[in-house]
């Protein structure tokens, strides 16, 4: 049977599916695997068993827009979900392939980053590479200029990287998150020689990951608080802004705040007030 990240996707999501909350109780009948049937999607959806197994089996593309709503309204997704079924039906243009190479951060963007002294905040693309970063950045996070290139990536440092690890005080969260972000952008650009590289790598070297990623969680970017127990400033509260580039649509600038007068904005002043400057790029 041709798989599909359609297929895949709709079958991991009918499996998450409570039968109870979709409005099916228990009837008696025994459940080979969890989650929906895929009768009762079709019973859901209006469409019949059929199309929905050649669906799955990826005998059948760019389906029409009022069937993909029906399925993930019968599969109670979430925006960012609904959004990737979109993505992965081929039912929006495919975005464009990327160029070779790491991605040339604007002059601009490297001196707003210098001048952000308070703020830890660096340039990321859409497979979370680190392009550029301020001391701040490095200061938090880790001594990026220290890495090879190929491994300045916040995703691959979460999974592999123990003391970048140790940073986040709910890890598997974080990471979660991670892998949720990772596989929306697969579906955008499935034609990402790196992005899939990096999906083998992280695979190959992490149970946790091959777990999640088989979970086909998607998120897209949004407002994130997260807390880093920092071996020298303590426990840092931050909230995590995200801002996309006009001039460079594949990169956002991504800046690291504490709420003003509260402990996290001290640990943060402390930290930045300690540590030397190290090199930025």
């Amino acid at each position: 049977m041709e798989t599909t990240e359609l297929g895949d996707f709709l079958r991991a999501r009918r499996a998450a599916l409570d039968p109870a909350r979709a409005g099916f109780p228990d009837d008696g009948r025994l459940r080979r695997v969890p989650g929906l049937r895929r009768e009762e999607l079709a019973q859901l959806a209006h469409i019949s068993v059929d199309y929905i197994v050649r669906l799955e089996q990826g005998r059948t593309r760019r389906v029409s827009g009022p069937v993909l709503d029906a399925l993930a309204d019968a599969l109670q997704l979430a925006p960012d979900e609904r959004a990737y079924l979109f993505t992965v039906a081929e039912a929006v243009p495919a975005a464009p392939a990327r160029q070779p190479g790491r991605p040339k951060v604007d002059r601009q963007l490297r001196q707003l980053l210098d001048g952000m002294r308070d703020i830890p905040a660096m340039i990321l693309n859409r497979r979370m590479d680190v392009l550029a970063w301020n001391r701040g950045a490095a200061a938090l996070l880790t001594d990026f200029g220290a890495l090879p290139p190929s491994e300045r990536n916040l995703i691959r440092l979460t999974f592999l990287d123990e003391p970048y690890r140790a940073l986040y005080a709910d890890w598997p969260r974080a990471a979660r998150e991670c892998v949720a972000v990772l596989r929306m952008e697969a579906g955008r650009n499935p034609g990402d020689k790196a992005l899939a590289a990096l999906i083998g790598e992280l695979s190959v070297r992490d149970a946790d990951f091959r777990t999640w990623w088989a979970s086909h969680q998607v998120r897209g970017p949004r407002e994130l608080v997260k807390t880093y127990l920092h071996p020298v400033a303590g426990p840092i509260t931050l909230d995590v802004q995200q801002f996309s580039v006009d001039t460079q649509p594949d990169q956002q600038l991504v800046a690291y705040t504490a709420e003003p007068g509260s402990p996290s904005q001290a640990a943060l002043d402390f930290l930045l007030a300690v540590s030397p400057a190290a090199p930025v790029s």
